[in-house]
């Protein structure tokens, strides 16, 4: 019985999931391209600039071996990498005259008002869209983002605690370079078996709620704020 209950509430849920308007995954409704933002950045994700791409990838890998591997850190890297270039524009801007080379001419570079103002605004932004959300989940209002966001915790820590930082950075840096080409070649079977499995963690929530969420007693966090 409870196997046939099983069966047919997942099947329920996907039957409703069909019936909508179908999306692609993260409810996306542009083409990859065009979630991703267009232009050259999403050429490059998508591999549309090859050349780049690669060398993106093939840097930062060299650049991850050198420090995991050779043991290198990051700011003697740093370091050493910027003495290395005054040392050569030093020696290319005093030397140029003795082997009869035009001095080297250096642009002035100053960052613009309006991007800075733009990435401060949006970095606030941010920030105060995420003191909201976890003023929101400590609050109590939802035991959903509650509970999305200690699993969420936990497996960020989880992950931490098997690889460094620098590690952590790099594996990121290969999926945007990997997950969306691939998801965008084979689109339609990732989304379907999304699908499937959106069904299925709509029915496990389900279960949960009705045997243990709606059982939890709610503790009225804002109106004993407001009675003191």
């Amino acid at each position: 019985m409870d196997q046939e209950f099983s069966d047919s509430s997942e099947e329920k849920f996907l039957n409703e999931d069909e019936n909508q308007e179908r999306v692609h995954l993260f409810g996306r409704q542009n083409p990859v391209h065009t979630a991703l933002g267009g232009g050259k950045p999403a050429d490059v994700i998508l591999w549309r600039n090859k050349q780049i791409s690669a060398a993106l990838l093939a840097g930062s890998t060299v650049i991850w071996l050198l420090f995991e591997w050779i043991g290198y850190r990051l700011i003697p890297f740093i370091c050493h990498s910027l003495i290395l270039s005054l040392a050569s524009m030093f020696l290319w801007s005093n030397l140029s005259f003795y082997v009869h080379k035009s001095p080297l001419t250096f642009p002035v570079i100053q960052l613009p008002e309006d991007l800075c103002t733009k990435f401060a605004l949006l970095l606030r932004d941010k920030c105060n869209e995420t003191i909201s959300i976890i003023w929101e989940v400590a609050t109590g209002k939802d035991i959903k983002k509650f509970l999305s966001a200690i699993l969420g915790l936990w497996f960020v820590s989880v992950v931490g605690s098997w690889f460094d930082f620098l590690t952590i950075v790099y594996i990121i840096f290969v999926m945007i370079l990997t997950m969306p080409p691939l998801y965008e070649k084979h689109e339609d079977q990732v989304d379907s078996y999304a699908l499937k499995t959106k069904a299925k963690l709509k029915k496990q929530y389900s279960k949960l709620d009705e045997k243990v969420l709606q059982k939890l007693p709610k503790v009225p966090f804002i109106s004993d704020n407001k009675q003191h």
